[in-house]
């Protein structure tokens, strides 16, 4: 932070607010998707799985998946721990039709800036990383910038100050942050209690339409899904195998 601070001043920043296009709605896209709409991850790397994918081209894997059906674009910006880079999001939210949402450990105000700046439509909040004045206070910036929320949660403990602040989109991650374990039923298990108000986007652990399939037998409105596509022989059959789920639509 403080190094890109001292590259790019918050004022500087700010300046650039002015002549920004305005944002492809995130969140709208995937109500407006008759199925369970697919975000499809442009990701490198993990610190559970090391590299992913040798032959990385963000711009290469955007256009196909935008040709092959999803409907939102996720870009993995953090370096440490994903060898992600925030220029990717750049060319990507260039080069593609799709809301793109910025996947980061995003804890400050000057983040949700760079990703407005950078053509980000929407941003992730993880609310195990982020206490409660803080979660609230970078939800509610994100929003007075125009960008979407994904906001997540991994802890049961943590969903009941998550819903207080009434999201529209509520991720649950399958991962144990501890063990790096997967588990779906995780999802479907803290479904039950979330209201239909709030899209529930189930994430991490999806490799099959059969997968695709049980979490919308639970109520899943969409699905975010890195490593499974980023493995694929063909990323573009695979994205075709997990679009065009229908809804159900008891939740």
């Amino acid at each position: 932070m403080a190094r890109r601070r001292a590259q790019c001043p918050l004022s500087e920043l700010e300046s650039r607010l002015v002549d920004l296009p305005p944002v492809r709605g995130f969140i709208d896209a995937i109500a407006d998707s008759r199925d369970v709409a697919l975000i499809a991850e442009i990701k490198k790397a993990s610190p559970s799985a090391g590299l992913i994918r040798a032959d990385f081209d963000p711009l290469e894997l955007a256009t196909t998946y935008a040709a092959s059906g999803a409907t939102c674009l996720s870009c993995l910006t953090d370096e440490a721990f994903f060898q992600g880079r925030l220029e990717d999001l750049v060319a990507v939210a260039e080069a593609v039709d799709r809301p793109v949402l910025r996947k980061d450990f995003l804890v400050d105000r000057y983040q949700l800036l760079e990703a407005r700046v950078a053509g980000a439509d929407a941003v992730l909040l993880i609310a195990e990383c982020l206490d409660g004045c803080e979660l609230s206070e970078l939800y509610l910036a994100a929003g007075e910038l125009g960008l979407d929320v994904l906001l997540e949660i991994y802890e049961p403990e943590n969903l009941s100050r998550a819903l207080d602040l009434d999201p529209r989109l509520l991720g649950i991650n399958n991962r144990n942050l501890k063990t790096f374990e997967t588990d779906l039923g995780h999802t479907l298990r803290l479904a039950a209690d979330v209201p239909a108000t709030t899209m529930l986007v189930a994430e991490s652990g999806i490799r099959s339409r059969e997968d695709v399939e049980c979490l919308a037998a639970g109520g899943v409105k969409a699905i975010l899904v890195g490593e499974t596509l980023m493995r694929a022989e063909s990323v573009a059959e695979k994205t075709g195998e997990l679009v065009g789920v229908p809804r159900v639509v008891s939740h």
